[in-house]
């Protein structure tokens, strides 16, 4: 692979966790390559003092397949473990940085577009991607049926890929949880500029959490990926962005604030709260399952 620039976000905070996003191109179908790549940048990124590292969707093993058989003769099985999917595992117990590693996962005789969670002296935990557009891996593979919030030695992690950031429930369903932190790892090609620049912007501030979201760079059977990775503050700020180059995103983000859900301008005189200001009892319609348009 190759050695990308790092940029770092120089903010002071009390409580600090250290989060990558890594946007960086892919080796299609070449798990071990890829997996190479994300056990190399963990430690570098270790001794840099980060703690959580985010790869883009599908990240080990490619996205832009042309027919089922194509993707499930690329996708990983994780009963065992794949080797790949191994070496990230034991990487990540040596270095002590927990990693989100997106890729293709077949189970029987369903893929699933998958994330896994690496996190030092806990299992292998998985986020199946609920919400799929029709493109690539995705006309291929069974929605995942779950939106789990991942308890870590440093808060509360939830886990969206992509296209689920299009649905503001999802996000939402997370940060209701008690999520600190949501990881988009993302395939976004030309046209998705939308998601990139304003979707993870407003899934950040609507919810009051951090979002960190990592594209990946480069071609792949005729797609073209833009870039754009960020992190993005409780408030909708935005402290690290990347262009279309492969880099490096660092920041410090101080997890209290995305557990405060209260906003206060003014004391006393301009305040509002994320989620005591719902309105549950006028939302049915969105758990009907009708449409009415």
């Amino acid at each position: 692979m190759f050695r990308i620039p790092v940029a770092l976000c120089e903010n002071t905070v009390m409580t600090p966790l250290r989060v990558a996003s890594i946007q960086a191109d892919v080796v299609l179908r070449d798990p071990m390559a890829n997996a190479r790549f994300v056990t190399d940048t963990l430690v570098s990124l270790s001794a840099q003092g980060v703690q959580l590292a985010v790869f883009p969707e599908a990240f080990l093993t490619g996205y832009c397949f042309d027919s089922e058989s194509e993707a499930v003769s690329a996708a990983l099985p994780t009963q065992p473990l794949d080797e790949a999917l191994q070496a990230i595992d034991d990487n990540v117990n040596n270095t002590g940085t927990m990693a989100v590693v997106g890729f293709a996962e077949v189970v029987g005789n369903e893929l699933h577009n998958t994330a896994a969670i690496f996190e030092p002296g806990q299992g292998v935990r998985y986020y199946r991607k609920t919400h799929l557009p029709e493109l690539g891996l995705d006309r291929f593979v069974t929605p995942g049926s779950m939106l789990p919030v991942f308890n870590t030695s440093w808060g509360k992690l939830g886990v969206l890929i992509c296209f689920d950031v299009r649905q503001p429930e999802a996000a939402r369903s997370l940060a209701l949880q008690g999520a600190d932190i949501i990881a988009l790892p993302t395939n976004w090609p030309t046209g998705a500029e939308i998601s990139a620049d304003v979707l993870c912007v407003a899934r950040a501030a609507e919810n009051k959490v951090y979002v960190v979201t990592a594209n990946r760079v480069g071609t792949e059977n005729g797609f073209t990926f833009i870039g754009k990775s960020k992190i993005i503050g409780p408030m909708g700020n935005v402290m690290q962005a990347a262009q279309a180059e492969a880099t490096i995103l660092i920041a410090d983000l101080d997890l209290d604030i995305a557990r405060n859900k209260r906003n206060i301008t003014i004391a006393g005189k301009h305040e509002t709260t994320v989620f005591e200001s719902r309105r549950p009892d006028l939302y049915d319609m969105l758990i009907d399952g009708e449409t009415r348009v």
